[in-house]
């Protein structure tokens, strides 16, 4: 080492200094020095350099990144989603459900001991509470100023000029129609405050009240039909042109809005889907009451 550098560092030396020749340049490593230093150099105005002979840049090391897992049905659609918790309701063992989710499984072909006896009287309250949804549903949809609302106008799925037809045949044949019973009410209440609401919770309902009709009121309608109706097919169950297409048209226009829609938003419409289907559950069940 030069005589000069060594004398320099010797005059700064203090016992808690240590120095190394590395690479043809003078290194120190003591904190305690390098503070002093730096206090004096600014007592003087100066700034202090401290160089070495190899620079490491500082690496900054990014945070994986996590993906959410999707739900089952997410990447087609939000109609897919609620697809896949109605399924999941259906094929729920019965002796693991909740009286609630039970109702809902009167959706299904079967009843399981093959004792499905309809009578008049239930099917009339069936028909009158049903006639009261649809109607909620229309009026909603026709008087609300949401621009969301207005994709759903004139679909070709409504059903409550139907209805009305069958229920005047009735009334010729000299049956008596009741009113409006405690589930339908109830229901229409429920759908009234939704639709205020949120536009995603009442067009979750929107879709699940057709979607239960198309396919399980086929099951209804046939097995009334047969029992009840000796073969009569009721307005409430045709459809002007084909109610597949028809339907198909609604499921795409929900599935558009539902991608502007937050995950949050589709979670909350996912647990009205359960909602929907209990409250349709409980509709259906007057038809055996």
């Amino acid at each position: 080492m030069d005589k000069a550098l060594q004398h320099a560092v010797s005059s700064l030396w203090t016992p808690s200094i240590s120095f190394r020749h590395e690479a043809g340049a003078l290194q120190y490593i003591n904190s305690g020095f390098l503070r002093n230093q730096m206090n004096g150099r600014r007592k003087n105005g100066e700034s202090l350099i401290l160089c070495c002979s190899e620079y490491t840049p500082l690496q900054v090391v990014k945070k994986r990144k996590r993906y959410r897992k999707q739900y089952p049905g997410e990447s087609t659609g939000i109609t897919e989603e609620m697809r896949f918790v109605a399924m999941k309701l259906r094929n729920t063992p019965k002796t693991n459900i909740t009286h609630k989710e039970e109702e809902s499984e009167e959706y299904n072909d079967d009843d399981g001991d093959g004792t499905w006896q309809p009578s008049m009287e239930g099917f009339l309250k069936y028909l009158v509470d049903s006639k009261l949804i649809f109607n909620t549903v229309d009026r909603i949809i026709d008087d609300s100023q949401d621009v969301s609302y207005a994709y759903f106008r004139r679909t070709g799925l409504e059903r409550s000029g139907g209805l009305s037809k069958d229920l005047e045949w009735f009334s010729q044949q000299n049956m008596v129609i009741p009113p409006p019973s405690n589930p339908g009410v109830s229901y229409a209440q429920y759908l009234e405050e939704i639709a205020e609401e949120s536009a995603p919770l009442f067009l979750c309902h929107f879709y699940n009240i057709y979607f239960s009709h198309i396919a399980g009121g086929q099951v209804i309608a046939r097995r009334v039909s047969e029992k009840l109706l000796e073969g009569r097919e009721l307005e409430f169950y045709k459809w002007e042109g084909d109610v597949q297409e028809l339907f198909k048209g609604v499921r795409e226009k929900l599935n558009m809005l539902g991608e502007h829609w937050t995950r949050d938003e589709k979670n909350k419409c996912l647990r009205e889907t359960t909602k929907s289907f209990r409250f349709m559950g409980q509709i259906v069940r007057l038809i055996i009451s």
